[in-house]
């Protein structure tokens, strides 16, 4: 990456920017075209922008006077990022989750989270493509395409699944596109995106931010995290998104719960490990992991003990048998065994019918207001959406989800009841009942980010999960592998605290975030292919 007026930008962190405007080096305005330019010159590999903002020099140029004059908003003024395009942003950009269906549509204001960019003094550059409807669609579809977006592609290997649904999100901040981005997470879709990227990714506490004007799958599990390429950076982004929203009556739980001065003073440096007690539930989701990653990451352990860290491998998540699906993740694995009541999808296609409903019906100039709208819309599209099986390589299933959707009507009856109580119940002990190791309470669990029954298990808790970069596997596919610390509600500072000094070893010991390859970027292949 070409350097910005004389100034190193690749890989520049929040406060290498901001000491670079203090010291009068750049101005937001030159670092705004500067990473336009970067833009322009790798998002047609990529595909993970999918749209610029129009309004993003004039956003800079009045945040530079304001600098001018002394009025400093804080770490993310003049900070360029990128948002996921289910989040509303009231202005001259789209908001359609990828779907041709929702151009033109007018959303009535911008998402909370947006609002407290705009305040903190971030300047939006674009929307991020994504997996279409945040992969509510269907469950045979490739991650990371979308028909508006096309094929989001991973800068590391560009045949490999990128991560979804926050797809381009991740991209973006893995090729420098930007400095930091948001994605939001109902299961998987910050972590995963996180770890396929090298990124570090911070899925909060549903509560902790607001979902409105989101786009929604799920109300009992959606949140909106972030990505940064340093534990510091994504700690000081959560920290301009996080709060209470009137509009979001989940968010009223944080209160009494978020510490006072946010989450970036929590990042700190390895001796931080002295002491920290880390469980591995071993059984329950190690044992089930790859053998060849795991003794990439078991490596990677003996240097957190050597940092003072006390590693146990013998506490296990309570009742593991019935919250992990040992043949692979499957939202709807319970159902299938005949447990509709113990199933995390019966809860997600009821609320997704509801909740979809409430969004679109804030929405002007905009025709869809319903599941059975959106499931028309895409069989009368059928070229571009492809709303039947087979039609569009990458919607090979079709819309399956949103026909299942739209088969409930919405109608929390006992069952939709029993398998809430379930999920959110069974999940909650599982880990909770892990942190509380018998000889005594631990501060976070440890597992391998890729493995991701394991963030399902915190998807449906509501709690939050945070990915740590650990490696690149060179020797096949080229695809960044991570670890993912987790823990329970409102444990965020905890988690922040531990994953910086884990970042800090490994940085240490095996150097900076590994640079993506552009493996196979000559290669376009729909769908892309797990590893």
């Amino acid at each position: 990456m070409p350097e910005c007026h004389g100034f190193p930008l690749a890989e520049a962190t929040i406060d290498k920017l901001q000491g670079a405007y203090q010291d009068g080096r750049l101005s937001a305005v030159q670092v705004v075209q500067c990473y336009q330019e970067r833009i322009h010159q790798t998002n047609g590999w990529l595909s993970s922008v999918q749209e610029l903002n129009p309004d993003a020099i004039a956003d800079a140029t009045r945040l530079d006077e304001e600098r001018r004059l002394g009025q400093i908003r804080g770490p993310l003024h003049g900070i360029p990022c990128l948002v996921k395009d289910n989040i509303a942003t009231k202005d001259r950009m789209q908001t359609t989750a990828g779907s041709w269906m929702l151009m033109g549509s007018k959303v009535p204001r911008d998402a909370m989270v947006i609002s407290r960019l705009r305040e903190a003094g971030a300047i939006l550059l674009g929307k991020a493509a994504l997996t279409e409807w945040a992969h509510m669609r269907s469950s045979n579809m490739s991650e990371g395409y979308s028909a508006r977006g096309g094929q989001v592609r991973s800068p590391y290997n560009f045949t490999v699944n990128p991560g979804g649904s926050s797809s381009g999100s991740a991209a973006a901040v893995a090729a420098n596109q930007c400095v930091f981005s948001l994605g939001t997470e109902t299961d998987g879709s910050v972590v995963i995106p996180a770890e396929r990227n090298a990124l570090v990714g911070i899925k909060p506490t549903v509560g902790l931010t607001s979902r409105n004007g989101v786009i929604p799958e799920s109300r009992h599990q959606d949140t909106v995290g972030v990505f940064g390429r340093t534990v510091k950076d994504a700690a000081r982004v959560l920290d301009g998104i996080y709060g209470v929203d009137p509009r979001d009556n989940f968010t009223v739980e944080q209160q009494g719960r978020t510490p006072e001065g946010g989450y970036a003073q929590s990042a700190t440096g390895k001796d931080a490990l002295k002491n920290a007690r880390i469980g591995l539930p071993w059984k329950s989701l190690w044992a089930l992991h790859s053998p060849e990653q795991n003794q990439e990451l078991v490596s990677l352990l003996s240097l957190l003990t050597k940092s003072g860290a006390i590693i146990i491998n013998e506490t296990e998540l309570i009742d593991y048998e019935r919250l992990v699906n040992p043949v692979g993740w499957d939202w709807n694995w319970r159902g299938k065994l005949g447990f509709p009541n113990e199933s995390e999808y019966t809860v997600v296609k009821v609320d997704f019918y509801n909740d979809v409903k409430a969004y679109l019906s804030e929405l002007q100039d905009n025709s869809i207001k319903s599941v059975e709208d959106i499931i028309q819309y895409n069989l009368d599209s059928l070229g571009a959406e492809g709303g039947l099986p087979g039609v569009n390589p990458g919607f090979l299933g079709g819309q399956e989800r949103f026909h299942e959707s739209a088969e409930t009507k919405g109608i929390e009856d006992e069952t939709y009841r029993s398998a809430l109580s379930f999920i959110q119940s069974t999940s909650r002990h599982g880990i909770d009942g892990a942190l509380h190791h018998r000889d005594g309470a631990l501060d976070a669990l440890l597992v391998p980010t890729d493995f991701q029954q394991a963030g399902s298990i915190a998807a449906q808790a509501g709690y939050p999960l945070v990915t740590i970069p650990a490696g690149v596997d060179h020797t096949k596919t080229g695809m960044p592998f991570g670890l993912m610390l987790m823990g329970t509600a409102w444990s965020e500072a905890s988690l922040i605290k531990l994953a910086s000094a884990i970042e800090d070893v490994v940085r240490i010991e095996r150097g900076p975030r590994a640079l993506p390859e552009w493996r196979d970027y000559l290669k376009r292949n729909i769908p892309v292919l797990n590893e």
